[in-house]
């Protein structure tokens, strides 16, 4: 293993991620059907559980991060819960969420004797730990899996994008999700506008909310039109948050269809991109605190109707700024918008996968018992999307949080880490379940507006490519992201022109080692 370049590539993608211009993902940012949920619901013994070769194991070790039940939240019951059906000891290691890569980094240099058995990986540590030798090849223990042979995997271009040279290192139990642009319906009413469907309608509908009275206070112009966590979000797709502008435009590598990768920041379509985001920043159509805005500061603008089209994630977030809208005393009703003419998809990211470490002494085992067996469409798949019964989620009938239900009716019960919300899903998302899931228990219990958003953004995304580790991908890429992000900011915040930002490019080494890591990729077999 060379472990002293697996951690140097590590660093690098930290760096590339955490460099950029400030924002973050919220979405998110992740049974019924076979003998193995069968099997694994009685907790059978090995015997019975090897009918096909595969050993169960007696102990599996997890790291996961925030995304799973935390110990606030009632882990413990969560893998109490996990063990009674399977009858596997499983061993929980959840660093904080802000730090979990910082542990994992650690703890794959720290030498295989200490990997966990399976862990939660994004999509970027993936590709490098993939490359390096840390993950153990699923592609077979998948191929011949019970899931896959029963008909019920609907997202099986999710499971194929990330496969590395053909390979399958890590599974998505989910798709990755992404965001839709959000526009408040009061707003477009207010000023006598459509949804638009193109990017003129779209640039119009700004300029109405910045010039205009949209927010019907009696006061023209003091509001504007969009706001975002970064005009270049920190983590792929980074063009999340403002993709009206940046339409088919990329600051990172792309693979042609060609097969041949390129650098999308050099390419003309690039600086077209930033032309538009430039002139509409200069007019006030976008938030002058964009480039230094946080997530949390954007929603709280957008629950203050100090703007009035957030592109956010889909699904959940429509009823959380719904909700958070009305809180506050505003119309709630948001409209999701299909993408634009011009933008054409929205791009979904690419979701974490769950990972077998290469040290782990059972992978097959680890692959059907944990992995397999997280979508199940049964109890085990229950426990991944909604938690433990009466703990995190109950048929009983009782008030939760203001909210009264009857007896047998499925809701999510109060928060332990933040009493007076209820919780909305465990590690698994249902509405982006990549299986179908006939006796899903809460499908009845997810509000109108997330289940249109999730479907707009469903029916009109296209996958982020997985973007290969490279050794000059590791040593350039963050400074190469880093010099690329401030170029960005001065272009669009302070306005220099298009030939001195890439002139910069040239002259402080970003064409050189764009250069370097386009070669280094095209010559990847």
């Amino acid at each position: 293993m060379k472990v002293k370049k697996m951690l140097a590539a590590g660093m690098a993608v930290t760096m590339a991620a955490t460099l950029g211009l400030t924002g973050c993902s919220g979405g998110g940012d992740t049974a019924d059907s076979g003998d193995t949920a069968n099997t694994a619901a009685e907790g059978g013994d090995t015997a019975a559980a090897s009918e096909d070769g595969i050993e169960k194991p007696e102990k599996i070790t997890i790291m996961v991060d925030g995304t799973v039940f935390t110990q606030v939240n009632a882990r413990d019951k969560f893998e109490a819960r996990w063990e009674e059906l399977t009858g596997i000891d499983l061993e929980i290691i959840q660093p904080d969420h802000d730090a979990y890569y910082d542990v994992v980094g650690q703890t794959f240099a720290s030498g295989p004797e200490n990997w966990p058995d399976a862990m939660i990986l994004s999509s970027s540590y993936y590709s490098g730990y993939a490359e390096e030798g840390a993950l153990w090849d699923m592609t077979a223990a998948w191929d011949n899996s019970e899931l896959k042979a029963s008909g019920r995997v609907t997202g099986e271009d999710v499971i194929e994008n990330m496969k590395i040279n053909g390979q399958l290192f890590g599974f998505p139990v989910t798709r990755g999700n992404g965001c839709v642009t959000y526009v408040k319906k009061a707003w477009l009413d207010n000023c006598g506008l459509e949804a638009p469907t193109n990017y003129d309608e779209y640039l119009a509908m700004l300029e109405a909310f910045t010039t205009g009275d949209p927010d019907g206070n009696g006061v023209d112009g003091d509001t504007y039109g969009v706001s975002a966590a970064g005009i270049i979000a920190v983590e792929a797709p980074y063009t999340n948050y403002l993709p009206e502008f940046y339409q088919d435009a990329y600051p990172s590598f792309v693979q042609g269809e060609d097969g041949v990768w390129y650098d999308g920041f050099t390419q003309d379509n690039f600086r077209d991109a930033l032309t538009r985001l430039r002139e509409a920043y200069a007019a006030g159509y976008i938030d002058k605190e964009s480039l230094t805005n946080g997530t949390n500061d954007c929603r709280n603008k957008f629950y203050e109707d100090k703007f009035g089209v957030f592109t956010y994630w889909a699904g959940t977030w429509n009823t959380n700024l719904k909700t958070n809208l009305e809180a506050n005393g505003r119309d709630g009703e948001l409209v999701a918008l299909p993408p634009i003419a011009e933008l054409g998809a929205y791009t979904e990211r690419n979701s974490p996968v769950w990972c077998i470490t290469a040290s782990c002494e059972n992978p097959e085992g680890v692959f059907k018992y944990l992995i397999e067996s997280m979508l199940d469409g049964g109890d085990m798949q229950t426990l991944w999307s909604y938690g433990v019964e009466d703990v995190h989620w109950s048929t009983k009938a009782e008030t939760v949080c203001g909210n009264t239900y009857a007896e047998g009716e499925f809701h999510m019960k109060e928060s332990l880490e933040k009493p007076g919300t209820q919780y909305t899903k465990a590690h698994i998302d249902p509405m982006l379940s990549i299986v179908t899931w006939e006796n899903d228990p809460g499908i009845n219990a997810v509000p109108e507006e997330s289940k249109n958003s999730q479907q707009i953004f469903n029916d009109n995304c296209v996958q982020a490519q997985l973007i290969p580790s490279t050794e000059e991908m590791a040593t350039y890429n963050g400074d190469l992201t880093t010099l690329k992000n401030s170029i960005i900011a001065d272009v669009v915040v302070q306005g220099i022109s298009l030939d001195e930002a890439y002139a910069r490019f040239e002259s402080e080494g970003g064409a050189e080692w764009s250069q370097m890591i386009v070669d280094s990729l095209n010559a990847m077999e």
